[in-house]
């Protein structure tokens, strides 16, 4: 799998420990930048990964700013992308599996590179499940989620449902 990796000047600390982990995990990382501490914009940041994932150019993203809020906020904008901030190992797993989330976001002013590497290990490992037997909950539920999407993008968005 091909994961794209970027990282705003907050996030570099994570850079080479996120690198490494994707080729560790046996996948390829597209490195989109930055490797300097000088300030940009995460937006921008988080529009280089997100446009890779939609085009199809890769499977999956990780960025990388200070807190990991920001890019979350920013990659979640786009269309067709899940994005969750992680700072665990079972979430790491557990948003593919249920979720199928595509951007991982992390905050290098949270964790610290040798965590970094196992939850991006985690993250390139799983898979979703909500095909298979016994998941259908998972299914339904990101139905749930892609339908409040094009509600939105259509200019509106589905009355609350009962639960």
């Amino acid at each position: 799998m091909k994961i794209a990796c970027a990282f705003d000047h907050a996030g570099v600390p994570l850079r080479d420990a996120v690198l490494g982990a994707v080729r560790a995990a046996g996948h390829e990382p597209l490195d989109l930048g930055v490797s300097s501490p000088d300030p940009v914009d995460y937006p921008d940041i988080a529009l280089r990964v997100t446009g890779e994932v939609i085009s199809g150019a890769v499977q999956r993203g990780v960025l990388c700013c200070g807190s990991g809020a920001g890019v979350s906020v920013a990659a979640s904008k786009v269309p067709g992308i899940r994005a969750a901030t992680v700072h665990d190992e079972y979430s790491a797993h557990q948003c593919v599996e249920h979720d199928d989330v595509n951007v991982l976001c992390m905050g290098a002013r949270v964790i610290g590179a040798a965590l970094a590497s196992e939850i991006v290990e985690r993250y390139a490992g799983a898979h979703y499940t909500g095909g298979e037997p016994g998941s259908e909950r998972h299914a339904r539920r990101l139905a749930k989620v892609l339908e409040i999407e094009r509600e939105a993008l259509s200019g509106g968005l589905p009355p609350p449902g009962d639960g």
